[in-house]
């Protein structure tokens, strides 16, 4: 009985049987190898002996990876020299059509002593050729009048530079005066359309265009200087006339070349920015390794785009050199300046958007160095995270659901910092630094939140994929 119960019955295989078949299995698994081996083998000598077809598809392919790579090349290259184009084209349409951005920019100048100067010295002049000193010898009694004739011959010319003195010293309290701000504001609206009226061709009012000189009436301030005159004792100034003096704005003997230039940037206005970022798009999809080309793209827009800054600056000396005489130069620098204004603004943030984007294709790529500084910024946020978990910081369902949706997160964070940038009206180039950090900031918390990479949890269905 014992031996039916457990021992083996007189039908087992023994030791000796049990090694024999596996040999049999080795055996045959052997000689399925060798088959397939020899089918193997046999394939290979078929293919070697039909040489053609391999020979025609290898340069086929390469051609066409070839020329897919030239167009990218071509396309990226066309993207870069349009993009200077482009922030041109963005200024112009800008500077014309927003006329409160304009004087919101130029509106400190009120308050630039060059332009005060300038402004003070044209009012002075004009107020000077209108004051008739003999007519102030008709205001002195008949008895005291040949005692003011010898005096008055004695000074010469002394008597003309006293009374220009006193004129300017009253027009420069005019122009430093607040009421000047309010002032100023109203003739830098007529500069506008004075710049519009030489460009385009439109305008008109107190705007005028001479030949190639864009001019501004500074009537109201001869005005006001004239009642600041006669408040001073000074009553002669009441027979003044309204004057009507001109300060120019702008004067080149290309304004007609300009003009031309000018209506083909607007009739193009924003389009041709989006048309060179559509070529970079367009460069970078056909590119075989995207993100460097991304990373390339990126990178010389910005040095394009830097390129319209540095002429900007090497113009300046330039323009103020060809100025005629009797225009003050650092008036016309000042002016230049606030003219461009709204061009460099473009191009510093032109330059910080393609750094911003640089940055990020190369370090979301598979470099070393890239690996490098996304390795210390997960440590960082592990070590942070570390701090909060001694500190007892628990997050209870929020931890687990941030890492289970966490592509989709930093997607949508994405899509918002670009929403914002594209909504905003007019971004600067800090505006681009302000939304990069704060999408960084963004992502540290998301990190934060998911805990790392370790602790994350593993969809189910990914589980059961590995599961053998």
């Amino acid at each position: 009985m014992p031996e039916d119960i457990g021992g083996p019955g007189p039908d087992a295989p023994g030791p000796d049987a049990q090694g024999s078949t596996d040999a049999q299995e080795i055996a045959r698994l052997r000689a399925r190898v060798a088959e397939l081996e020899a089918t193997a083998a046999q394939t290979a000598a078929q293919n070697s002996a039909q040489p053609t077809a391999p020979s025609a598809a290898a340069p086929s392919g390469r051609p066409r990876r070839r020329g897919r790579s030239t167009l990218a090349t071509v396309l990226i290259v066309l993207g870069c020299l349009l993009a200077p184009l482009g922030v041109v084209a963005a200024w112009a349409s800008g500077v014309v059509g927003d006329t409160d951005r304009y004087v919101s920019t130029v509106q400190p100048l009120a308050s630039d002593p060059d332009v005060q100067d300038a402004v003070a010295a044209r009012v002075t002049d004009a107020a000077m050729d209108h004051i008739d000193l003999n007519a102030l010898l008709s205001q002195a009694a008949s008895d005291e009048r040949p005692l003011l004739e010898k005096a008055l011959g004695r000074l010469g010319n002394s008597l003309e530079d006293a009374v220009r003195s006193f004129v300017n010293d009253k027009a420069r309290d005019v122009v430093g005066s607040h009421a000047f701000e309010t002032l100023w504001t109203e003739l830098n609206r007529k500069a506008h359309a004075a710049m519009n009226k030489a460009l385009t061709g439109d305008g008109g009012g107190a705007v005028q265009l001479d030949g190639d000189t864009v001019t501004v009436d500074l009537a109201p301030v001869v005005e006001q200087v004239k009642q600041r005159l006669v408040d001073n004792g000074l009553t002669l100034a009441e027979k003044i006339p309204e004057v009507h003096t001109e300060f120019a704005v702008a004067k080149s003997e290309d304004i007609t070349k300009a003009r031309t230039g000018f209506r083909l940037l607007q009739l193009v206005g924003n389009w041709l920015p989006v048309l060179a970022l559509l070529l970079v798009a367009g460069g970078v999809l056909l590119a075989r390794d995207r993100r460097r080309a991304v990373v390339t793209a990126s990178i010389c827009v910005a040095l394009a785009v830097g390129l319209l800054g540095i002429a900007l600056t090497v113009f300046r000396p330039i323009y103020l050199d060809a100025l005629p005489e009797g225009v003050s130069q650092p008036a016309a620098g000042s002016v230049y300046d606030a003219l461009t204004h709204f061009l460099r603004t473009t191009v510093r943030m032109v330059i910080a958007l393609g750094v911003v984007v640089a940055l990020a294709a190369w370090l979301t790529g598979s470099g070393r160095r890239a690996g490098l500084v996304r390795n210390l910024w997960s440590s960082g946020i592990g070590a942070v995270r570390s701090t909060a978990d001694r500190a007892g910081l628990n997050l209870g369902p929020v931890g687990p659901w941030v890492a289970a949706h966490r592509r989709w997160i930093v997607w949508v964070l994405i899509a918002a910092a670009v929403l914002a940038y594209v909504l905003w009206s007019y971004p600067t180039g800090w505006v681009v630094l302000g939304l990069a950090l704060t999408l960084l900031f963004a992502l540290a918390v998301v990190d934060f939140l998911a805990g790392p990479p370790q602790a994350r949890p593993v969809p189910a269905e990914t589980s059961q994929r590995r599961t053998p």
